[in-house]
């Protein structure tokens, strides 16, 4: 499973969102947009987003912090 996250270090919805896959043990490269151009610019790309955080599973793009979304498509890559 490939699983990015494009975060800023002071959005507490990031922070929650990357404790909660880390709770579930998944694995995951973490971007802070707020530094990392390319990194923003590849997460309007895939998500017509500019808010984080941005989960990308597999492909599938999840905005914000939605657990339902994201244990749906962790149930999925198993």
């Amino acid at each position: 499973m490939e699983c990015k996250v494009y975060s800023t270090l002071t959005c507490p919805f990031c922070k929650m969102a990357k404790a909660y896959l880390e709770q579930k043990g998944v694995a995951f490269e973490d971007f802070d947009v707020s530094r990392d151009v390319a990194a923003r610019d590849e997460m309007i790309k895939k998500s017509g987003q500019m808010g984080v955080p941005v989960i990308d599973i597999n492909g599938n793009i999840v905005i914000g912090f939605d657990k339902e979304r994201l244990d749906a498509l962790l149930a999925d890559s198993k």
